[in-house]
């Protein structure tokens, strides 16, 4: 099948994006041909104001409309606290959860040499900056459990060491409905050891 130009360079377009393969750029770029021109248009307008009006916070790099997001800004927030996190969507993971109330810092990546991503490539420095105003009682790093996020989270304990505070990492095990029977050796080992007391 011979596919016009524009189709195809919308195709690949759409194929550029995290986890879209070539039927489903194929399956989106159809969608967007055969939608009316009003919804059409309000796409345009998403996208337009997604790079227009969004940013990254001065203070955390959360994504957000104003210089300092609104979780940096509001004095519900306990400002003793600063979860680590790779990327903006991972706040929004952990917000979801409303079980955790302190301030966010957000990397934009993790060390990663065989992808030439270095501390300098990182928001490391400017978490160091955050903690050295002697707000901060704790860290918590929140980073994926792989080889490049254990290694991020080690480099950036070694940093604030120095700092006295408090640095902790979310725990690690079985998922809520989980079956052991059906988990891998290492998650449950790391359930094992991060077990909490029960009251």
């Amino acid at each position: 099948m011979i596919i016009s130009e524009p189709l195809q360079n919308a195709i690949d377009e759409f194929h550029k994006f995290p986890g879209i393969g070539r039927k489903t750029a194929q399956r989106l770029a159809l969608f967007l041909l055969k939608s009316s021109t009003e919804d059409f248009e309000l796409f345009l307008s998403a996208l337009r104001s997604l790079k227009e009006k969004l940013h990254f916070c001065n203070v955390c790099f959360n994504i957000t409309e104003f210089d300092v997001c609104e979780i940096c800004s509001s004095h519900k927030r306990d400002k003793a606290m600063i979860c680590v996190v790779e990327e903006a969507s991972d706040i929004i993971a952990i917000e979801k959860s409303h079980e955790y109330s302190g301030l966010y810092h957000v990397l934009g990546g993790v060390l990663s040499p065989l992808s030439g991503v270095g501390a300098d490539d990182l928001k490391i420095k400017e978490l160091v900056g955050r903690i050295s105003n002697g707000e901060v009682k704790e860290v918590i790093l929140a980073l994926n459990p792989n080889t490049e996020g254990e290694t991020t989270s080690l480099y950036i304990a070694k940093l604030i060491r120095p700092f006295g505070i408090r640095t902790s990492r979310i725990a690690r095990g079985i998922p809520i409905g989980g079956d052991l029977e059906f988990t891998d050796e290492a998650t449950i080992g790391r359930a094992v050891i991060g077990r909490v007391v029960m009251e």
